[in-house]
């Protein structure tokens, strides 16, 4: 998979990409970032790219043109069609799904804002998709679209250690994630749960349902109240229930 990435700072975007494992699935070839920085496409010797909103206010936009030439140079650059993403906080949330979904295409050109933000007409023009990663403002694009390319490249088949980390993690499922642990057993007069200790499969595939359900119930009952539960579920979520309230006595 191919993700080009439309920014001022281009050099930011190949730091964040070249570690972790995004950085282990490029070096394995499941995966390739490029940075393509609009000022190279400017046509004045100041290397413009931004000007002053039309209408008045704060802060200045960026231009259609070397924006346009950018993406249009990030597309020739590869054979296949591109999807263009502009990274923004008008667009829509991004969830777990629609990386899934995306990771499936052969190549993504993400598109980066500054500023005030880019001018509209670009945005009418040039971009198949507006995504958000979160209701708050960055200073611009360039964090969220490294968001997007370490949730798609751990994602490329090869990219982690173990397949199994990606179906079992947070939102696979749509439900928040079980609690884990590690070594020692007992830690500050805590000890992990006896039935991770007991080598009974069912019995701890049985509790990590069981504690995805009732974690997704206590921090995001919005999640839960989209899901499809079985009979089995429901009876283990309600039990977590009695459970969690005779706690709270």
């Amino acid at each position: 998979m191919r993700i080009d990435v439309v920014t001022v700072f281009p050099d930011f975007v190949a730091e964040a990409a070249r570690v972790g494992v995004v950085g282990r699935a490029q070096e394995r070839g499941l995966l390739a970032v490029h940075g393509w920085n609009p000022r190279d496409f400017a046509t004045d010797n100041y290397r413009t790219i931004d000007g002053r909103p039309f209408g008045g206010g704060p802060g200045m936009v960026m231009l259609v043109e070397p924006l346009r030439k950018a993406i249009h140079a990030a597309k020739a650059a590869a054979e296949g069609p591109a999807r263009v993403v502009y990274l923004s906080p008008q667009g829509a949330r991004l969830t777990q799904r629609r990386v899934e979904e995306l990771a499936t295409l052969p190549r993504l050109v993400l598109l980066c804002g500054r500023y005030e933000g880019v001018d509209e007409r670009l945005i009418e023009r040039e971009v198949d998709e507006e995504l958000s990663i979160g209701d708050y403002v960055l200073s611009g694009g360039e964090l969220a679209a490294a968001v997007l390319v370490d949730a798609i490249g751990r994602l490329r088949e090869g990219a982690l250690g173990n397949a199994q980390s990606a179906a079992q993690d947070s939102f696979s499922d749509g439900l928040l994630d079980c609690p884990h642990y590690s070594r020692p057993e007992r830690e500050g007069g805590d000890a992990v749960p006896a039935v991770l200790l007991s080598g009974d499969h069912a019995a701890i595939a049985r509790w990590r349902l069981k504690q995805k359900l009732g974690r997704t119930w206590l921090r995001r009952p919005d999640l839960l109240a989209r899901c499809e539960l079985d009979a089995g579920a429901r009876a283990l979520l309600e039990e977590f229930r009695r459970e969690w309230l005779a706690a709270q006595v």
